[in-house]
């Protein structure tokens, strides 16, 4: 699918890869250096950077005694998707669906 994704170590700014590509190779953003902070996975919508206004979840890579050494991203698209607009398109799937509830 080549989801927008973004890596970064704690020690080094790392890559941002769009379907597949690295776009850069010296990357950081907002969210993943919360991420690099906290230690906790972060799902949201950030308000500057590359990925402005876009829903995205960060989590962090972890050594094995916890703690932090990198930050992981993604775009998550799937929030971003209105299910029940894209639903009210397919009134036979819902029917469907409430068939099967009965």
């Amino acid at each position: 699918m080549g989801l927008p994704t973004t890596i970064r170590s704690l020690k080094r700014k790392g890559l941002r890869l769009e379907k597949g590509k690295i776009l850069d190779r010296d990357y950081t953003g907002p969210v993943l250096e919360e991420v690099l902070k906290t230690n906790k996975i972060v799902h949201e919508v950030p308000s500057e950077g590359m990925y402005r206004g876009k829903h995205v979840v960060v989590a962090p890579i972890r050594s094995k005694d916890g703690k932090v050494v990198a930050a992981l991203g993604v775009v998550d698209l799937l929030a971003t998707i209105d299910l029940s607009s894209v639903f009210q398109e397919y009134t036979s799937v819902l029917q469907e669906v409430e068939d099967a509830k009965k």
